[in-house]
Order: C-alpha cells, then sequence, then structure tokens
C-alpha cells in the first residue's frame, strides 16, 4: 500500500527512518499499533490474546524514489472488503506510522523538548496533535468529548449513539478514546445528526496511545487519529482540545478519566476556568454514577462535586446543557485571548502530567490519604486507577502480574473501604473487561 491521509510525501531520511527500523528499534511498537488498527471491530480486548492470535503478522517497507510502500503479511481479514483494504482504516494505519516517527524523532531524541518541565511537556503535546492536523482554523468552541467504557452493555451503548446523535444536531464535535463501546456510539450518532444537518465536515476524532491501543482497537468512524506516546499526554491532549466533557457509564478507566479533570479543575489557578462536564446514562446506569458521585464527594469534597453535573436518561438534555455552557467557554477564551483550537491557559499540575509506569512498587508507594490537599489526591487516586487499567490491558503489565502476583494498593483506612467498594461494584457489574469468563483482579486493596 502507499500511504493515504498521512504521510503521502516523505522525506528520504524519513523513508530510511521507517525502512531501516527492521525487526529491532521501533519495529515492535510499530507492529502493535498496525495490528491493533487493524483488528478493529475485534470483541478481544486482552492485548496478549490479539499478538497471539496474529503471531503471523508481519509488516514491511519498501523504498521507492516517489515514497514508501507498506507490505502487510497475515493481516486480519475484515480490514478488507472484496480484496480491498476499507479507506478509514487504511488512513488508520498511516496515522500511526506519522505519530510514532514524529514522537520519536521530533519530540524524543530531538531534544527540543525538556519533558521533565510542566511547560514543556504541553509545548510536546501541542506540536504532537498539530503534526497530526488536530488544529483547524477558523476554530469554534464546539468539540465535545465523550469518555466511558470500551466493555459496556447494549443499552448503554445505544443511549451513547442517542447524545451523539442530539450532538449532532446541534452542530457539535466529538472527541472520543476512539475504540469501542462508549468510545464509538458517540461518533455514530453524531454523523447521522450531522448528515440530517447536512453538515459535511463533521469531526470525529479519536486520542489513544500505545500502551492500550491493542486492546481498544481505533473504530473506523475515527476520521482524525492520534497516538499520543503516553497515557497523561493523551489525557492533556482530551482537555487542551476539548471544550466539554460528557461523561458514559465505564469502569475503572473512566473513573481514572474523571480524576485527572476533576484534579486539573481543583488546581486553585483553574478555579475560574470554565469546563462543563456532564455524566450520563440510561436509567439501568444511575446507580454507577451515584457510586461515583457518592466516591468523589467522600474524598474530594463538595468542590469536587460542583464541576460536574449528572443528567439520567435524556440525551436531549445533555446536548441542550453541553451547548449552552459552551457560551460561557467561548466568552472566556475570548475575553483572556486564549486560543479556541488549544487550552493555554489551563494550569495542569506536573503530577498529572509525569507520566506513571505501573509496577508493584511504583503501585504500592502511592501515597493516598486525607492530609494531602485535594489536586494531589486526585492524582494519587488517578495513579491507582491508571495501574489497574494498565494490569487489565496491557501485555507486559499482564505478564508481570502473572509473575508477580496482583498490585497492592496501600492508604488511609477509610479511603481504602471506599476504594474497595467501588471497584467491586465495578467487577460485579462486569465492567472490567469485554472478553473472557470471570475477571480475576489484577489489584489488593490493603488498609
Amino acid at each position: 500500500m502507499w500511504p493515504e491521509g498521512s504521510l503521502e510525501v516523505l522525506s528520504r531520511f524519513e523513508a530510511d527512518q521507517l525502512k531501516n527500523s527492521g525487526r529491532g528499534g521501533l519495529y515492535p511498537l510499530l507492529r502493535r499499533c498496525m495490528l491493533a488498527v487493524l483488528n478493529s471491530g475485534s470483541q478481544i480486548d486482552d492485548t496478549r490474546a490479539v499478538l497471539e492470535c496474529y503471531r503471523d503478522f508481519e509488516v514491511d517497507f519498501i523504498q521507492h524514489d516517489r515514497g514508501l510502500k507498506v507490505s502487510l503479511t497475515g493481516a486480519p481479514a475484515s480490514a478488507f472488503v472484496d480484496g480491498k483494504m476499507i479507506r478509514g482504516i487504511r488512513e488508520h494505519l498511516f496515522a500511526v506510522l506519522r505519530d510514532l516517527v514524529f514522537t520519536r524523532g521530533e519530540i524524543i531524541e530531538d531534544g527540543r523538548f525538556d519533558l521533565s518541565r510542566s511547560e514543556s511537556i504541553t509545548d510536546a503535546v501541542f506540536h504532537i496533535v498539530r503534526n497530526a492536523r488536530l488544529l483547524t482554523l477558523p476554530a469554534n468552541v464546539n468539540l465535545v468529548v465523550c469518555w466511558g467504557g470500551h466493555a459496556i452493555g447494549r443499552e448503554e451503548y445505544d443511549y451513547t449513539k442517542l447524545v451523539g446523535y442530539e450532538l449532532g444536531l446541534r452542530g457539535l464535535n466529538v472527541c472520543t478514546g476512539c475504540g469501542p463501546g462508549a468510545m464509538k456510539g458517540p461518533m455514530k450518532g453524531a454523523t447521522i445528526g450531522h448528515a440530517k444537518q447536512r453538515i459535511r465536515d463533521g469531526r470525529y476524532i479519536g486520542i489513544t496511545e500505545p500502551g492500550i491501543i491493542a486492546a481498544e482497537s481505533p473504530n473506523p468512524i475515527v476520521n482524525s487519529l492520534v497516538i499520543m506516546p503516553d497515557m497523561e499526554k493523551r489525557l492533556e491532549a482530551f482537555v487542551r482540545l476539548g471544550h466539554g466533557i460528557v461523561v458514559f457509564p465505564g469502569g475503572v478507566g473512566t473513573a481514572e478519566e474523571i480524576l485527572y479533570l476533576l484534579g486539573v479543575l481543583l488546581h486553585p489557578d483553574n478555579a475560574a476556568q470554565p469546563m462543563p462536564m456532564i455524566m450520563t446514562g440510561p436509567a439501568s446506569a444511575e446507580p454507577y454514577f451515584r457510586q461515583i458521585d457518592a466516591f468523589v464527594g467522600a474524598t474530594l469534597g463538595e468542590a469536587a462535586r460542583a464541576r460536574y453535573s449528572i443528567v439520567i436518561d435524556d440525551p436531549s438534555k445533555v446536548a441542550k446543557d453541553i451547548r449552552a455552557a459552551l457560551d460561557d467557554v467561548r466568552e472566556y477564551r475570548h475575553r483572556h485571548g486564549d486560543a479556541y483550537y488549544f487550552n493555554w491557559r489551563l494550569t495542569i499540575d506536573p503530577r498529572f502530567q509525569t507520566p506513571f509506569t505501573a509496577t508493584h512498587e511504583a503501585m504500592a508507594a502511592l501515597e493516598i490519604d486525607e492530609s494531602l490537599p485535594n489536586h494531589e489526591l486526585a492524582a494519587n487516586l488517578r495513579r491507582a486507577f491508571s495501574g489497574i487499567v494498565s494490569g487489565n490491558v496491557r501485555d507486559d503489565t499482564a505478564a508481570m502480574i502473572d509473575a508477580r502476583g496482583p498490585f497492592q494498593i496501600n492508604g488511609s483506612s477509610r479511603i481504602m473501604r471506599l476504594l474497595d467498594a467501588l471497584l467491586a461494584s465495578f467487577v460485579a457489574q462486569r465492567r472490567m473487561k469485554i472478553s473472557g469468563g470471570d475477571y480475576a483482579p489484577c489489584y489488593v486493596v490493603k488498609a
């Protein structure tokens, strides 16, 4: 295949960089991410199972004077129709190449970005999303980030489509984590809403990262895909690009996203920063959100609860409320001279930017105690949830847990009781994983 959607024009250096990756360097990461894109629509959310199912999958690069050609062997048949690759999947394939090459060469190895400094991390996020063509002009305040689980049932999935439809009717664009479930549903609904309004330039942005892409393959509705280098930069991209947040039912990953945003908004510098956030789902999902709400109130307090609202079983109200709240966002950005396409004024504490690698030592060392300022407690709770997500979906983390047993999470007795009860409810509601039988927790909560 020749590149499409990205990398249509390559320098000789870029082509050599890809071709010479061979079986070392970037190749293992490229192979895993490209397989994830080709495996779109799969119901397997176990990274190791995906890699084992397609263990003969190979990628080769063929150098030509007019560019680079990619050869695939053993690719999933579902990526093709009548012998031709689905165009959306083909575009995603080359978006993977674009982002991995750019991040390695321009962000990590170039030396321009000091990734130990907060401002430099934000600059790196900006450069990655700009290179992926996510920043468009003239810009408007109309991008709604939708969070939610990939392992949701049919009723909740259908509800996400209804909300997406209402957003699309109001001319709003959608950004998600790009996978299945609550990440696919809003995009699917928005496409219908946009079609009815004859909106032909609707944006369906997907933001992912290499560690989870194999478990949450990008869905083909995404027309702007970006692979961020790690979870923290992925989450920062969401809140820098988005103008409002809608949260659907999910599991531990959704809880991580909620805690990330609340922790950022609880920083004193962001007290006046408008960022509308609505949690919503069908009537059957109300217990899920009430549990989240109770946990937030008991750990982070009323200031955190004031930063969101809960709307149950009313898609049109969700869209109306978000649409109205975006006027406040536009007015704030205009008054402060901030860009509509990237939220520069949002202060993000380095605790939310520094990549957290889930290991047994790192998880056990997390400080989770009421004595911490609320935004710092939110940061450490977010890391605990991030470690559980990693244990659920990342092949390297799962192998570590197989060898050494589950992670241990420590903290004050009161918060540990609350955390254990919340996680147990996710397990009981089968919100941890799609595939497999009974869920075996990758963690143990210790008071």
